[in-house]
């Protein structure tokens, strides 16, 4: 099986990106397009921030723009990662498949598998909590005429944090008991209440 290491979904262009994603391939998937979702978020935060110096200061700007594109790099970085990790649960699935006897060691390792798979999305929902924040803080005292682009990256970013907590779900679903089924409801919930 060919591995999704050194593939570079995030540098396609958006038509290529969307080309890939509708491919009748494995990746790039749900988790690749929850974390370009929440790139996009930050990126019109990051372009609401700079366009809001005369109601922010040149300070509090250049702050909140500096958050958001640092939040943009990292979620760009987990459309590539998403892959990876579901290239593990994949190759456990084939060890599974191709192994002797009860499975048991099969068993654990696609269980190890998705428990790291969860990983990424967990973190798509994580970083949606301060993309959230940045947008409300920009759509009440930003500038008026971005209100609509600082709405819509809190919209945006709530919508990449549930499609990344369902992943969580799916990939946790064996172990009910996980602390991180909490920790994304938990996030959401934080989410929500800040858009009211």
């Amino acid at each position: 099986m060919a591995g999704f290491a050194g593939l570079c979904w995030s540098g396609l262009a958006v038509s290529g990106f969307l080309d890939a994603l509708a491919a009748g391939s494995p990746a790039p998937a749900a988790g690749s397009a929850a974390a370009l979702t929440l790139a996009q978020a930050a990126a019109l935060c990051a372009k609401s921030a700079r366009l809001s110096v005369h109601q922010l200061t040149a300070a509090v700007a250049d702050q909140l723009t500096h958050e958001a594109e640092q939040i943009r790099a990292t979620a760009a970085s987990l459309i590539d990662r998403d892959p990876l990790a579901y290239q593990g649960v994949l190759e456990a699935l084939r060890r599974r498949a191709d192994g002797p006897g009860d499975g048991g060691d099969q068993d654990a390792g696609v269980a190890a598998a998705l428990s790291a798979a969860a990983d990424v999305p967990l973190r798509v929902v994580e970083l949606a909590v301060p993309v959230t924040a940045l947008a409300a803080t920009l759509a009440a005292d930003g500038n008026p005429a971005l209100r609509g682009d600082a709405t819509a990256a809190g919209l945006m970013a709530q919508a990449a944090a549930r499609a990344a907590a369902w992943l969580v779900r799916i990939n946790l679903a064996g172990v009910p008991g996980d602390p991180r089924h909490a920790r994304a409801d938990a996030l959401l919930a934080s989410i929500d209440e800040r858009l009211g």
